[in-house]
C-alpha cells in the first residue's frame, strides 16, 4: 500500500477563479506558485466588457510591489480590480466554498498514483462543477461550508 504523504516529485498547486455571475470555476495545476504563473493564469481568464473584480488573498504572488508591477499593468489594461481579503479572513473569499467541494468530490479518500493523474481528476471535476451547478449533492456541500 502507497502511502500518500510521500510526495516525491514535490506538490502541485492549483491556480483557480471564480465568477459569481455564471457560477463558473477555472483552474489550472502548476507545479509553482510564483508571480509568473499566477499573471499566466491572469491572462488566460477572457476578457470582459464591464470592469470586474478579481479578489485574491494576501500570498505573495498575488500582491504587486514596486519591484515587479506587471500585475498591476495587467490589470489596469484589462480593465480589472484586484481586491484582497483580510488577512486570516479566507472566508470573505467566496472560491473557498467551490474549494471546500472539490475536495470532496475530487480529492477525498484518493490515493492518486502521480500529479498527473490528479490534476487530471482536478480538471474533470471543475468541468462537471461547471456543467452541473445546480446538483443537489454540489449544493449540499457548498452550503455546509458556507459561514459568511
Amino acid at each position: 500500500m502507497r502511502a500518500t504523504y510521500n510526495r516525491n516529485d514535490g506538490v502541485r498547486h492549483l491556480f483557480a477563479a471564480y465568477n459569481l455571475i455564471d457560477d463558473k470555476l477555472f483552474g489550472h495545476v502548476k507545479p509553482r506558485k510564483k508571480r509568473v504563473q499566477f499573471l499566466e493564469f491572469c491572462r488566460s481568464l477572457h476578457p470582459v466588457e464591464t470592469r470586474r473584480p478579481i479578489i485574491c488573498d494576501n500570498f505573495s504572488p498575488h500582491l504587486t510591489t514596486k519591484r515587479d508591477g506587471r500585475l498591476g499593468d495587467w490589470a489596469a489594461t484589462n480593465n480589472v480590480e484586484i481586491a484582497y481579503t483580510p488577512t486570516n479572513s479566507s472566508w470573505l473569499n467566496r472560491i473557498e466554498l467551490q474549494f471546500t467541494a472539490l475536495r470532496h468530490f475530487a480529492l477525498d479518500g484518493s490515493d492518486h498514483p502521480n500529479h498527473r493523474v490528479q490534476a487530471s481528476m482536478i480538471r474533470r471535476n471543475i468541468a462537471w462543477r461547471n456543467g452541473h451547478v445546480t446538483d443537489p449533492s454540489l449544493r449540499k456541500v457548498i452550503a455546509r461550508a458556507n459561514v459568511a
